[in-house]
């Protein structure tokens, strides 16, 4: 008897404390069960739509690697992505994909918003910082050679003004320059030349520095 009453009076301070908020411990299991079952639900859905954005893809392929691929529906196809499979990594290729064809193509305006689309799905925190670089640094070349050279720089700021790649230094350096700043430019160059390690984009940026110099 003694076992049991001691048991009991062992039990007695949690079985208040439940008495106490059950209400409250009920809302939370409730609040945990929702997060589990939204995340488990959104999970499926997500893979569903990137095995349909996947059967998309296959169509797109087949179209853009045509000898004379059809614009009208490369355009729908784009649509597709954009409207049902925004969020998949399948969009972002086929935003790349067509931005270069129509620049290619010297369709420079509908590339330039085709990389402006494939920077606005791959910005902040969950985006995808390579496809965004990629694209930035495209649409920064692009601008420069309709020479809004202020958007340009805009485009590639976040990088430019920070430690980066040899690459954008130059980019930059080039945009500087036809804004008529020399010195920032030179000094781009001079950053771009100590990134490089090859010879070819070395002994270029020197040429750019000397052609300045003169």
């Amino acid at each position: 008897m003694n076992n049991v009453y001691e048991n009991e009076m062992r039990f007695a301070p949690f079985l208040k404390f439940i008495d106490k908020y059950k209400n409250l411990l009920i809302l939370l299991a409730v609040i945990l069960l929702g997060a589990v079952t939204y995340f488990v639900v959104n999970n499926q859905l997500e893979k569903k739509k990137s095995e349909q954005a996947a059967l998309v893809y296959k169509e797109w392929l087949v179209e853009i690697s045509q000898e004379n691929p059809n614009n009208e529906n490369l355009n729908n196809l784009l649509d597709k992505f954009l409207n049902d499979y925004k969020n998949t990594g399948y969009t972002q290729l086929a935003l790349l994909s067509k931005a270069n064809f129509d620049a290619n193509s010297n369709n420079y305006m509908d590339s330039l918003d085709n990389f402006k689309k494939l920077i606005e799905i791959t910005n902040g925190f969950n985006g995808n910082r390579i496809y965004n670089k990629i694209g930035r640094v495209s649409a920064s070349r692009l601008l420069l050679s309709m020479e809004k050279h202020d958007e340009a720089l805009e485009m590639i700021d976040l990088y430019s003004s920070s430690d980066t790649n040899g690459y954008i230094h130059e980019l930059t350096g080039d945009i500087l320059l036809e804004q008529g700043k020399i010195d920032l430019a030179i000094s781009q160059y001079e950053k771009a030349a100590n990134k490089y390690t090859d010879e070819s984009s070395q002994t270029i940026v020197a040429m750019k520095i000397s052609n300045i110099d003169m």
